[in-house]
Order: C-alpha cells, then sequence, then structure tokens
C-alpha cells in the first residue's frame, strides 16, 4: 500500500508545474539551485520566488514523494518532551528561541495558506504529548514546569478525546494539521508564476565551486548558481560537512484506518516508549485515523509484527471494526543534539546551504530552515540562526543519541583491519573530522572534545557506524 496522501492525489496534480528542458540544453543558470522539491526546497523556492530571485529546483524523483508524502503532516512546536531537555542542556535562551522558531513556522505556514488560497486541509487543533505509565508522569510535569518558565501557556490535562485512559498529557493549543502534497501543489503553483523552474526526475550527483559561483551537475545538464541549497532527505556531499558523522536515520510505520466510528479532536503522542502517534484526516469527506509508531534504527532488521503488526493491533483494540486502507513507512534524520542543522553546508563551501536532520518534526522545522537560509541569502540576521548553525560539532554532549550511532562489531573483518591498522590521528584536530583510506576503503574519522575517536563508513545514506576506538 502507499502513503494515504500520494494516493488521494491526482496523480496530473503537480505536473503542470514541472519545467521541460530542451535536451540540447547542457546548463543553465540562475541564483539559486536548490536540489530537493519536497517541503524544505519548495519553501525556500516559494520565499526565494517572491522576492524576485530566479531559482531552478531540482528532483531525483517526483515532487513530495519521498519523505514529505510519507509524513503523518502535524505542524507543531510540539516535539515530544524536548523543552526540558533543552532547558537542562542548553540553556533557557535556546529552548525559548527553539519553541519561538517554531510557532513562528505555524504562523508562517498559515499564512502562505491564506495568501496564496491554497486547499489543503489546514485545520488548526490542540497538540498532546500524554503518558499511560504512572512511571512517566512526572516527566510530563517537568515539561509543563519547563514551558511555564518559558512564558508558554500550556495546559496540564488528565483527561483527552482518546478512546483510553491516560495519567497526564501536557496540551499545547493551536497547533495544526494538513494535507501536506496538496500544500506543495500551493507552493509550485506560485514558485511558476514567479518565474521559477522545477525540474523532476533529475539525479544531482556532484556541486562543484567555479569562481564566484558553483555548478550543480545533474543527470540531465548542469545549473550554474550563485548560491546552492541542498534539500534532500540526506546531504549527499560527504566532504566537507561530515554529516554522516553527525546524524542517524530512524525508520517509523504509519497506518491510515477507517475506524467505522466517530473520532477525536486533536493530535496526539506518547512519552516514552514505544511511540504512538494520532491524529484524523478527513479525505474525499470520509474521516479517517492516523496511528504511527514502530520506529527503529534505519538498516536494522525489523519484522511486520513489531511495525505495522503493532499499529493494526492497536487500531483492532479501540476500533474492532476498523479497516486499514493505508500501510507506509518513513525515515527521518536525527541529529546526535536533537537539534536541526541549518545554515551553510560547510565553512568551505560559503553560499551553499542545507537544511537536515529535523528529528521527525520536518513539516515545522522545514519552515523554520527556509526562513534561515532565505534570510541568509538576502544578507539578513536571522534570530534563530545561532540555534541551528549546521556547522557545530559536539554531538558527544547527547551521549544517549551517541549510542544510536556506534555498533561495536568485534568480528567485523573491517573493524579489525582497522585497528591494526596503526593509523596516525594526531593531524586530526579534536572537534573536527577528516576522510581517510584504509585497505582502499573510505572511513570518516571523527575526534570529540577529549580526543576519543570514532570510525564510520560512510557507505549509504542509512548511516553506519562501525567502531569505537578507545
Amino acid at each position: 500500500m502507499n502513503s494515504l496522501w500520494i494516493s488521494s492525489i491526482n496523480e496530473d496534480m503537480f505536473s503542470k508545474y514541472i519545467s521541460n528542458s530542451d535536451s540540447d540544453v547542457s546548463s543553465l543558470s540562475c541564483d539559486v539551485c536548490i536540489v530537493g522539491a519536497g517541503i524544505f526546497g519548495l519553501t525556500c523556492a516559494y520565499y526565494l520566488s517572491k522576492l524576485g530571485f530566479k531559482v531552478i529546483v531540482l528532483e531525483k524523483y517526483k515532487i513530495g514523494q519521498k519523505t514529505t508524502g510519507h509524513t503523518t503532516a502535524k505542524i507543531t512546536s510540539s516535539h515530544g518532551l524536548f523543552y526540558d531537555y533543552l532547558i537542562h542542556n542548553y540553556g533557557t535562551k535556546c529552548a525559548k528561541d527553539y519553541l519561538n522558531a517554531n510557532e513562528d513556522a505555524i504562523y508562517n505556514i498559515k499564512n502562505i495558506v491564506d495568501c496564496e488560497n491554497i486547499k489543503c486541509d489546514f485545520e488548526f487543533q490542540n497538540n498532546y504529548v500524554y503518558t499511560t505509565k504512572i512511571d512517566d508522569l512526572q516527566k510530563i510535569k517537568n515539561e509543563v514546569s519547563a514551558l511555564d518558565s518559558l512564558g508558554y501557556n500550556c495546559d496540564f490535562v488528565t483527561e483527552t478525546g482518546l478512546p483510553f485512559e491516560i495519567k497526564g498529557a501536557v496540551c499545547f493549543k493551536k497547533q495544526a494539521q494538513f494535507h501536506p502534497l496538496k500544500y506543495l501543489s500551493g507552493l509550485c503553483k506560485s514558485i511558476i508564476h514567479n518565474n521559477g523552474k522545477i525540474f523532476t526526475n533529475n539525479t544531482v550527483f556532484d556541486v562543484k565551486k567555479d569562481g564566484d559561483s558553483y555548478v550543480t551537475f545533474s543527470s540531465k545538464f548542469n545549473v550554474n548558481s550563485k548560491y546552492v541549497i541542498i534539500a534532500t532527505h540526506y546531504p549527499f556531499i560527504n566532504v566537507p560537512g561530515f554529516y554522516f558523522t553527525k546524524m542517524y536515520q530512524s525508520t517509523s510505520y504509519i497506518i491510515a484506518v477507517d475506524p467505522k466510528k466517530s473520532l477525536f479532536n486533536g493530535m496526539y503522542i506518547n512519552a516514552g516508549s514505544p511511540t504512538f502517534s494520532f491524529r484524523s484526516a478527513k479525505i474525499d469527506g470520509k474521516e479517517l485515523l492516523l496511528i504511527g509508531g514502530g520506529d527503529h534504527k534505519t538498516g536494522h532488521p525489523s519484522s511486520y509484527r513489531d511495525t505495522y503488526g503493532v499499529l493494526e493491533d492497536m487500531a483492532k483494540k479501540f476500533y474492532p471494526d476498523s479497516e486499514v486502507l493505508y500501510r507506509w513507512d518513513t525515515r527521518d534524520c536525527i541529529s546526535l543534539d536533537k537539534i536541526p542543522y541549518i545554515g551553510t553546508y560547510s565553512n568551505f563551501m560559503p553560499n551553499v546551504f542545507v537544511g537536515t536532520g529535523f528529528k521527525k518534526w520536518g513539516m515545522t522545522s522545514s519552515n523554520v530552515a527556509a526562513n534561515i537560509i532565505v534570510d541568509e541569502i538576502c544578507g539578513k540576521k536571522n534570530k534563530y540562526a545561532y540555534l541551528f548553525d549546521s556547522n557545530r560539532l559536539k554531538p558527544i554532549k547527547n551521549a544517549d543519541e551517541m549510542k544510536n550511532m556506534i555498533v561495536q562489531s568485534s568480528n567485523s573483518l573491517f573493524f579489525d583491519k582497522f585497528k591494526s591498522a596503526n593509523m596516525n590521528f594526531d593531524d586530526i584536530a579534536n572537534d573536527s573530522g577528516s576522510i581517510i583510506e584504509v585497505n582502499n576503503e573510505k572511513v570518516g574519522i571523527y575526534k570529540d572534545s577529549s580526543g576519543n575517536i570514532f570510525a564510520v563508513k560512510p557507505v549509504c545514506t542509512h548511516l553506519r557506524m562501525l567502531a569505537f576506538l578507545e
């Protein structure tokens, strides 16, 4: 089965917005070349084209068919139990700015919907982070206290519209949900109206500096531009940037069911593990229930029973007559400190920008990222840019997330070769990384602030940590 969002639109919805290139054309020119036609890339293109920039968007597949088309499509500043974590690890200012950046994004999206008259089923809903476990109740209360200290008007509640009892929940008011592909269609209409171009089925494989500009190399033609935005799901340029040393990917699963009865209001996600997410969606006049969860680190094998099966059991438990209509999965990039990377791709690549590591909250974070990068291109200071600095390199601060990247494999032949190679890492400074070759294999090296060395084999977008060297 396919995603609800992809299955519920007309296949021709985007065809009128796709540009055609002459087969004899070897290169095109623009002000900004954007790689990726998901919600982040198209939001950047929307803002820039309205400001008069000549924009070209290159997409490997179809518009919005990858991560954006496989989301739960919640627009919210409530990213799990996150603000107590931010305050304790980064301080009140960072926590408040993270909150305000995402709250701004909700209303930025609403403003786009209104200004462009986009029919995308946008509606405000409260968002709840709840627990059914008494052991997690204090975490909920700590989050409420954290939000209170930031001046945010949230509620602690013990009752919701869910079909089961909870111990407590933190309620974020006036959050939102929508149909993401219908929203993208509206963005595309505006981009084309403002003389932007969108090319699909066109694979980008490299970006190279050429004087004061860049050449983006693709399977159909090259694009010359002053600025480049890497808006792909996973940054595809390994060096420089080293994003493969700073993120991991998580796979989660979603089902859409006809519950055969009326549903609750609001959007929900539980604290703790296993994670379950709930929201409703109206498709062709029918109200469907979306249940998400079953997440695990991408690349680790997982059975149907532990993924879709868990979600289907949940649906049947509370809606015995329900019918599963759609199933889909998604992969999300998660930074080690849980904050997205937004800004300059690398200090060695000025005027090339990136937004990634949205941590399952890309509908909101994509707008935060687009505004930061558009401001940078326009020479404006964005007050939130410092928080999401893409060149920060302090992932070890969050030890729990670091464990998601490390797989110690004493039986690995590669690991044994690497340990016995007697490599000299003295030339690599602390808090930095490098690519080396060991036995004709490329290895990413990252050295933390204490001099501990991490080795990564950057073989694919499913990041695989091979060794932790003491």
